[in-house]
């Protein structure tokens, strides 16, 4: 196949654009799946290189680093084509990969995730973006359900995928396993994607850029830090967001005046725009406090072991995939999404109260439908948001208005765990001071400070099984008590969080009614560059 030529544009059209889509769907299956086997591998990580205290930053310099080049990439690619931005990804992102498998320090694999952190950055944004090149709205929607069924089986294999590399091989190869998929993406935007020629000298804002990372690293770090390392009221906690929100308007007033921003502050002024990042926003607090700490409440409860704990997002997948293909045929056809959209909440909203119904008689079976209900909403809303803000902007700058979403709804994601974090632990510990039995009292000083999910991990519980055998006979009778009252109280913060993402849900919901419909646009989408091409 022929290397792509030079063109004004980034739209692929032809027998080409099925290549470069099997590109994008080969992106998204290995960048996702990334995280999930990298977090089932760190057990191991920390008993080989030693460093629990950073053990944090190994997702946090990843995600940071991932974070703050979203919204740089989206619009350098609107101007100088996607190519050269998605091919510099793959390459920091398989370099990075490289240097972590080879990291004999827990500061090194730090630092080798932030250099993959740059690259993933690229391969968050530009896939989304290239499938815009690729397809229409109106006949994006048809392929939105292979999309995400490529996701959610990342999410499903990924956990399985994680643990059998580490025990078969090494944990080195957790990391190594992106090199094979990384080369073949490459040869993959190499062959399919053009490269685009600027039709007119562009002065991109470097400066905006830099004042935008300064502003956004202290924040992020605060949200990061809040909660667990550093009470949320402490000096550091409050010198980071204050200096970074210092910062942050500082660029805002810089973006005003700026001739070509990085962020356009008048994308904010579009109500579609707005209202899909507030639900983007309410979705993605739905899912923090119905599901993220759900793995908790099945090992508390309904007795699944921590191995097999590492499946229980799988209905919710399903149901994901499953409303995901279908509101994509039903946008395909009629060419309209927010009726669409308001029955996608009303199913969020069910449920979320599904979950709110679970209690310490709930057996697996009752979760997994309650899990499906919540996916199908899930799956049906999230999707949409993307294509709606897509379909409502010039594709000129479709890049550009990709990015500046995905951004914000990664920092409403940084922002949703530590406050949900800092919510299970202060119900975690209110219950345990009544459950625990009163021998066993002065343990719970010892508990204070650590992540009350962490109790539940194999690890965990032999250290502390460890401890309770000094004291002899009784000591493993303690050891189950003990046990008993953290579950019990780790249910109950569970259940809390399950409240919190239902008020998300029915916010959600509520907002639907206010998302303005534009009817998805076919060919005419790309009209604009076609009339400046033939007048050209």
């Amino acid at each position: 196949m022929a290397q792509a030529a030079v063109q004004s544009t980034n739209q692929i059209t032809g027998q080409r654009k099925w290549w470069a889509f099997a590109t994008v769907l080969l992106t998204m299956f290995f960048s996702s799946m990334d995280q999930t086997v990298v977090s089932t591998a760190m057990p191991t990580i920390i008993g080989d290189l030693h460093g629990f205290n950073l053990y944090a930053w190994v997702f946090t310099a990843y995600m940071m680093a991932s974070s703050v080049t979203v919204p740089i990439y989206g619009k350098l690619s609107d101007v100088f084509g996607r190519k050269p931005f998605y091919l510099f990804g793959l390459i920091m992102f398989g370099l990075g990969s490289a240097v972590s498998g080879q990291a004999h320090s827990m500061i090194e694999l730090v630092w080798a995730r932030a250099f993959q952190g740059i690259g993933a950055g690229a391969m968050m944004s530009m896939p989304r973006a290239t499938v815009g090149d690729i397809f229409s709205p109106k006949e994006r929607a048809k392929w939105m359900g292979v999309m995400m069924a490529v996701f959610g089986i990342s999410s499903i294999v990924g956990p399985a995928l994680g643990g059998w590399i580490t025990d078969s091989f090494s944990w080195r190869w957790v990391f190594y396993i992106n090199l094979p998929f990384a080369v073949l993406a490459i040869f993959g935007v190499l062959f399919t994607l053009p490269r685009v020629r600027a039709e007119h000298r562009v002065k991109v804002d470097w400066l905006g850029s830099v004042i935008l990372v300064v502003g956004l690293i202290p924040v992020l770090l605060g949200f990061t830090w809040a909660g667990t390392k550093y009470a949320w009221g402490s000096p550091i906690e409050l010198t980071l967001f204050i200096g970074g929100v210092i910062v942050l308007a500082i660029f805002i007033l810089w973006e005003r005046r700026a001739s070509d921003p990085v962020l356009t502050p008048s994308l904010f002024k579009n109500r579609i725009f707005t209202t899909s990042l507030i639900l983007g926003i309410l979705v993605g607090m739905t899912m923090f406090g119905s599901l993220m700490f759900l793995p908790v409440f099945v090992q508390g409860v309904i007795g699944l072991n921590a191995q097999d704990s590492g499946w229980v997002m799988t209905p919710m997948m399903v149901g994901f995939i499953i409303g995901s293909m279908v509101s994509g045929q039903v946008m395909s056809k009629t060419g309209r999404y927010k009726f669409l959209g308001s029955i996608s909440g009303a199913i969020i909203v069910v449920g979320s109260l599904l979950l709110n119904q679970m209690n310490v008689h709930t057996t697996w079976g009752t979760v997994m439908v309650d899990m499906v209900v919540l996916g199908l909403g899930i799956g049906s809303l999230m999707p949409l948001m993307n294509m709606v803000v897509q379909n409502a902007f010039p594709y000129k700058i479709m890049g550009t208005v990709n990015s500046t979403q995905q951004f914000v709804s990664s920092l409403g994601g940084v922002i949703a765990s530590p406050i949900f974090g800092s919510i299970l632990d202060k119900n975690f510990s209110a219950k345990l001071s009544k459950t625990l039995p009163a021998s066993l009292h002065q343990f719970q000083s010892k508990l204070a400070g650590v992540n009350p999910q962490s109790l539940l991990t194999k690890q965990a519980q032999q250290s502390i099984s460890t401890e309770f055998s000094k004291y002899g006979a009784t000591g493993h009778q303690m050891y189950l008590q003990l046990m008993d009252a953290v579950k019990a109280s780790l249910t109950f913060g569970v259940q809390h969080l399950f409240k919190v993402g239902l008020v998300f849900a029915v916010l959600c919901f509520i907002g639907t009614f206010f998302l303005p419909e534009i009817k998805l646009k076919g060919k005419e989408y790309y009209q604009e560059h076609k009339l400046a091409e033939d007048n050209a």
